[in-house]
């Protein structure tokens, strides 16, 4: 039969919640999607030859994963950075690579500002301390060792959709903003890279992993901070060297750190940063809330209409927005 009349078959490498299932539902007539756990290879290389289009989170898609789905067309990442997946195999193959920029904006930011108060505030260690029939605290450094954002100067390294969230909140909140980029944009708020990380009394990641970001917060980057200050990333995890980050933290160059992503992922059971009381941890899941997965398959319902409807593709990342696959 041809493929061209028949539902459009897509893989979605995670598993659907009730309301996943609800958004889908209405496009049964077209859109057949089969799902797979991010951790079950044994599926995942079954379903790719017949697999269309692939809707990927986190689970690296490599160039061989890519070669065993013979008739995919569209790889479409839910989230911005496509570092997880061989871009380059696909753009050879033929496949289009979309992502969606912005659409987990509103949940990182706020998850992004959540790890700053929980780091500025010594959450975890008071949360600990009465949970452990400590009591109220008697530390009397307390009232010198948090602070509020108001009174804090936060400096956002990367000035994409996330990072411009986070900084209308901390204007919200009274904060002075800074920020970088690649280049000076001619604002009174830009400055180059060391002069923010030397000011700041919060520094925020908002970048793609990309060669030239790799452990681009190396051991030099972080003794241009300040020893009160605090470091949070919810970007990606290889932008910190992680090594040097845990040396500056068990050696009191650096107040704390707020982390959502990590160097290894999932994190190892011996990562030293789970044994650092100054550090807040969560499983890189800032951008998850119902409303971001609502936006994302919204998205992705969207960019495979048009691959079915013989459309030109949006937030194409590696050049073909027709999503017709070269013959091999």
């Amino acid at each position: 039969m041809d493929r061209q009349t028949v539902a459009l078959r897509v893989l979605a490498h995670f598993l659907p919640t009730e309301t996943v299932l609800e958004i889908i539902a209405p496009e049964s007539d077209w859109l057949d999607v089969h799902w797979c756990h991010e951790d079950d290879d044994d599926t995942l290389h079954r379903e790719l030859p017949e697999a269309e289009a692939i809707w990927h989170v986190l689970r690296p898609l490599s160039g061989d994963d890519l070669r065993r789905a013979s008739h995919l067309r569209l790889v479409h990442k839910l989230g911005a950075g496509v570092n997880t997946i061989d871009v380059d195999t696909a753009t050879e193959l033929g496949v289009a690579v979309a992502n969606m920029p912005g659409a987990n904006a509103p949940s990182v930011a706020e998850g992004t500002v959540l790890l700053m108060l929980a780091a500025l505030r010594r959450l975890p260690a008071l949360d600990r301390a009465i949970r452990g029939g400590r009591g109220w605290p008697t530390d009397a450094t307390l009232s010198e060792t948090v602070r509020d954002i108001g009174s804090c100067t936060v400096g956002l390294v990367g000035y994409g959709n996330i990072a411009k969230r986070v900084e209308q909140i901390l204007h919200a909140m009274g904060a002075t903003v800074l920020h970088t980029n690649t280049s000076d944009d001619g604002t009174d708020t830009w400055r180059p890279l060391s002069g923010l990380l030397t000011e700041s009394d919060i520094v925020s990641l908002h970048l793609p992993l990309t060669p030239a970001t790799d452990k681009l917060i190396d051991r030099g980057a972080l003794d241009r901070m300040k020893t009160e200050a605090v470091l949070v990333n919810t970007s990606r995890g290889g932008v910190i060297d992680e090594r040097a980050l845990i040396e500056a933290l068990r050696a009191g160059r650096l107040a704390a750190a707020g982390l959502d992503v990590f160097a290894i992922e999932p994190v190892t059971d011996d990562n030293p940063l789970l044994q650092l009381d100054n550090v807040v941890l969560t499983p890189h899941v800032t951008w998850v809330t119902r409303d971001t997965m609502r936006r994302y398959l919204l998205e992705a319902v969207d960019n495979c209409r048009r691959l079915y409807q013989g459309h030109d593709l949006v937030n194409v990342v590696n050049g073909r927005q027709d999503g017709k696959r070269v013959h091999r």
